[in-house]
Parts: structure tokens; sequence; C-alpha cells
């Protein structure tokens, strides 16, 4: 079993970055052209605000007059400079959504992908992590970010250049000034990958201890581990708080540090240009241009600041979508050659953590339109065996196959034309009645989706406002019955020789039970059925019985065989027959 799902390194990272950016190429260029557009506007202001104060001093011709073209020039620019950053917001922020999509669309692809006996052994907790707060957290980073660092990057190098070229020494000082900055960012970067992975991978465990919880609620209160499962909750509360912490603290240090910096380049040409222009080596007007130059540097930089502690976040968010598809496939699968539709058994061990076997043993042939009831404790390997059965495991010694090919070999779209199990879980998506058939079938026409459901007695789709087209959830809220009809549907479809129940209605109150029974009556009809039975009628009414024991199979035989020997299986009929 993955007990920890693994993270993408940071070339991966940097790679994943740097296809989403050529994916859409045309809008990053857009990005940056425009706002270059936006930065060479704004640094017209300052310099015609540098000419406003020499033309003052120097107080020669018509001072009046040429005070007011500059400054009509200056306003003029500055309204084309904030057009021009709106536009490159505007189209950085769209490029972001369409990113932001195809990061959550290749993380569902990659889940998808993963074949089933390989995404059922995933932590749960991690993966919904990873798949709601982690994807949410890249895409609304990837929204905001990509805009806004672009506008902030090419509006700092525009001030830095304007800077340079205005007065070299003086353009010198300001980057000098900077040391302290590149400095607090060099140490935070450090520190920031490991802290911010320990936020999210902690935020993942306390996910994973209340998805187990939840999904276990009525094992839990029946054996009364509630103050257990409670420390579990609060030791995973405790550790996402210290890391929280953790990242707090380097917070604490970087934007204190920066901030200071920050104030030093403009401080610094203040006191240089004050110098020169006292040795008459700059004019004031220069001075004063190069001090709005560094101080308009400030907005950008700062802007830099923040995203660089909220992309550290991010970025691990990103390591971890990422992450997913480092997951370890199973084998390539090809289509198999199935000779028939006999299931066999072999010699077939399986263990859970590898210390300990919980199927030993098990020789088992199911012939072709059998009905084989599997029964036993609480414990004994029924749902083990099933699962064995319908390919979602592999023994670890020994085979189980389908006319001679292994089950575990063959591809899933193969492999759910043979076998299907069917437990009491089952998932209804938020679409229409036609896509959520569709995936058991998507060559299926609506003549034929329409057949499946009347098949197992969904009369309830000709009661429906758009018939196939109805969304569930908007045009229709279907009860667990109405859900097991529609997963029943996807069996009609799939069209599977060997269907395998598990506990089909153990969670169904009488009533919805005996309709849900209906409806798998005209499912079953012709084909192979394994059923895990709980009842002892239902192993009653099958054509054979397997009765498991602590891992193995100690009785094979029909109901009238195993009564008349009087073991195990005898045993448990006269206690239910006699209650």
């Amino acid at each position: 079993m993955i007990t920890q799902l693994p993270v993408a390194s940071r070339a991966e990272v940097r790679a994943a970055a740097l296809r989403d950016l050529a994916a859409d190429r045309r809008a990053v260029i857009g990005v940056v052209l425009v706002n270059g557009l936006a930065s060479a506007s704004g640094l017209v202001g300052p310099l015609l605000l540098g000419r406003i104060i020499d033309t003052i001093q120097a107080g020669s011709g018509d001072v009046l007059g040429a005070v007011d073209r500059l400054a009509f020039g200056a306003l003029l620019f500055t309204v084309v400079q904030m057009v021009l950053s709106w536009w490159a917001l505007k189209l950085g922020y769209r490029y972001g959504e369409r990113t932001a999509a195809r990061v959550r669309e290749r993380f569902l692809r990659r889940t998808l992908a993963l074949p089933p006996r390989v995404a059922d052994h995933l932590p749960a907790g991690d993966l919904i992590a990873r798949g709601s707060n982690d994807a949410s957290l890249v895409a609304s980073t990837l929204r905001a970010a990509v805009p806004e660092v672009l506008v902030a990057v090419v509006h700092a190098l525009f001030l830095i250049v304007a800077v340079l070229v205005l007065d070299p020494r003086l353009g010198l000082c300001g980057l000098v000034c900077l040391v302290g900055v590149a400095g607090a960012v060099r140490w935070y970067l450090r520190r920031a990958r490991p802290a911010y992975l320990a936020v999210a991978a902690t935020g993942a465990e306390i996910a994973d201890a209340v998805a187990s919880t939840a999904k276990g609620a009525r094992t839990v209160e029946l054996l009364g581990l509630e103050e257990r499962r409670t420390q579990v909750a609060e030791r995973a509360i405790g550790r996402a708080r210290s890391a929280r912490l953790d990242a707090l603290w380097l917070r604490t240090v970087l934007f204190p540090s920066s901030e200071i910096a920050l104030a030093l380049p403009v401080v610094g040409v203040l006191l240089v240009g004050g110098a020169l222009y006292g040795n008459d080596l700059v004019s004031l007007g220069t001075v004063v241009t190069a001090a709005l130059y560094l101080r308009q540097l400030v907005g950008p930089l700062d802007t830099l600041m923040l995203w660089i502690e909220q992309l550290q976040g991010a970025g691990a968010s990103y390591a971890r979508v990422e992450g997913v598809g480092d997951v370890p496939a199973a084998d390539a699968q090809v289509v198999q050659r199935v000779r028939d539709e006999r299931i066999r058994v072999e010699n077939a061990h399986f263990s859970y953590t590898g210390e300990r076997d919980v199927l030993r043993g098990i020789e088992l042939s199911v012939q072709p339109g059998e009905r084989l009831a599997i029964v036993g404790t609480s414990g004994a390997g029924k749902s083990t065996l099933a699962r064995l059965l319908a390919g979602l495991d592999r023994p670890h010694t020994g085979a189980v196959t389908i006319g001679g090919t292994a089950v575990a070999e063959l591809a899933p779209e193969q492999l759910r034309e043979h076998v299907v199990l069917i437990t009491q879980d089952h998932h209804v998506f938020h679409d229409t009645i036609r896509d959520n058939l569709l995936i058991a079938k998507p060559t299926a026409t609506d003549d034929e989706l329409r057949a499946a459901l009347e098949a197992v007695g969904a009369g309830w789709l000709e009661e429906l406002p758009r018939g196939l087209d109805s969304a569930v959830g908007d045009d229709v809220t279907l009860d667990d019955a109405g859900a097991q009809q529609l997963s029943l549907a996807r069996v009609v479809l799939a069209d599977p020789h060997t269907v395998i129940l598990d506990e089909a209605t153990s969670l169904l109150d009488p009533r919805t039970a005996r309709r849900t029974e209906r409806s798998l009556a005209s499912v079953l009809h012709g084909r192979t059925v394994i059923a895990i039975a709980h009842r002892l009628q239902t192993a009653h009414d099958a054509d054979r019985i397997a009765v498991m024991e602590a891992g193995r199979l100690v009785e094979l035989g029909t109901h009238d065989e195993l009564v008349r020997a009087g073991s195990t299986y005898g045993r448990l009929w006269q206690t239910w027959h006699t209650t």
C-alpha cells in the first residue's frame, strides 16, 4: 500500500510551469508587451517632473508655458500607463483562468488514469487534499500571480534601467542598497520549501484523519473508539499547528527585514545625490528624478516580496498536485485473450501489510452461469476474496484467472466486460443522467440507455422534466434506491458475464432493499453470480456455497450437502434457522 503520495521535485515543478506558460504563450507575450509599454509610459512622468524642476531653477524664457506643457505631458503619460496596466492585468487574469483549468484537468486525468488497484490503495485524505485545497491554491495563485508578478518584474526592470541611464552613479548607489533585500530573500528561500511542504502534508493528514473517521463512523461507534479517533485527530491538528507556526516564523523575519531594506535605496540616492549636487556634479532635477524612480521601485518590489511568500505555499501545492503523476502505475496492460468465462482461484495467498496473510491457500472454481455464495464470520476474508476475483488486488502467491488469463492483468476496459463488483457504495455524478450512464459504455445510444434503466426498474426516468438530459442534483434528486438503480444500469450497459455482490443492499432500509433486489434480479439473469452472503437465506438459494474461516476455504458444496455434513455451515444454519 502507498502510505505517502509522491511530491514533485523542483525541476519537475519548473518543467510543469514552463509547459503551462508555453501552452498559452501568446497571452504571456501579450502581457509582457503591454506591460512593457505601461512601464515605459510610467517612466515619463518622473522624468518630466525633473525637467520641471530644472526649468524652474533655470528661470529663463517662458517658464510658465514650459511648465504647463511638461505637466500636461506627465498627466497624459500617467493616464496612458493606467490604461495599459489595466489591459495587461486583464490579459494576465484571463491567462491565469485558462491555466488554472488546465492544472485541474491534468490532475483529474492523472487520477482517473490510475488503475483501480493502484488508486484504491492511495491515502484518501492526501488525495482529497491535493485535489481540493492544493489544486485551489495553485489555481488562485495562477490567476493572480502571473499577471501581478509579470507586471511587477517588468516595471522594476524598467525603473532600474531608467535610473542607471539617468545617472550611472545614482543607479549603482540604488542597486548597492538593494543588496539587503536580496540577502533576506535568499535566507528565506533556503528554508521555505520544506516548511510549506510540511504545512501542506499536515493539512492532508488532518483530511485523512477526518475522512477515515467519517467513513468508519459506524465501526468507531460500535467498538467505542471515539476517544482513540479523537486523539488521532488532535495529534494531526497539533502537527499542523506546529508546521504553520514554523512557516509564520519565516515570514516574521522576511517582511520586517525587507521593509527596512526597501527604504535604503531612496535614502542612499538622496545622500549621494545631495553630495553630488553640492559639488555641481549633477542637477537637482536629476536627483529628484532618480529618487522618484527608486521610490516607485518600492511598489513592484513590495509586490514581489508578497508574492515570494505566497508562491512558496503555492509552489508546495504545485509540487503535490504534480506529484500525482509520479505515482507508480501498474504494468502496461494490453488486451488479453480470454478463452472462456470460467473463473479459477489456485492456491491464492494475500496480505494487506505483507506481515500476515488474510487469505491462505484458496482453491476455487466457478463455472459459467453458476450462482455461488461465500459465507463466513466477520473477518473471515470474504470481501478480500471478492476484491481478488474483481481484479482490484493481485494475490501475492497463486493465481486468479478468467479463461486462463490472470484477472489482474486485464486492462480496465476489458476487465469491465468480464467482471463487475457491486457494493453498497455507489457514486452518482452531478451531471446528466445520460453522462452518468455513458461512463460504462461511451458508445451507447439513447435507446440503449433507456433500455438499461428499464431493465433495472427505473420507471422514474419518464417522470423527469428533460429525460436523459435531466441533471442529478438540479432536475432530480435520487434516493438510495434510485442511485443504486443508476449504478445497476451501468452494469447492464457494461454487460459483464460475472457479477460479484458484496453487501449491495446491506445499508438500505428494508423497503428500499426490496426494490433494489428486484432491480438486481433483472441484472443478474443469465450471468455468473458470486455473492458475499450476510443472510443465510441468500446462501440457501445459491447453486453452491463456499464457507470461509480465518482466511481459509473450509467447506464447499450445496446447501443440503453442507447441512448434512454438520460442520461450520451446518452449525451456522442451525443457529440461524432456530433463531
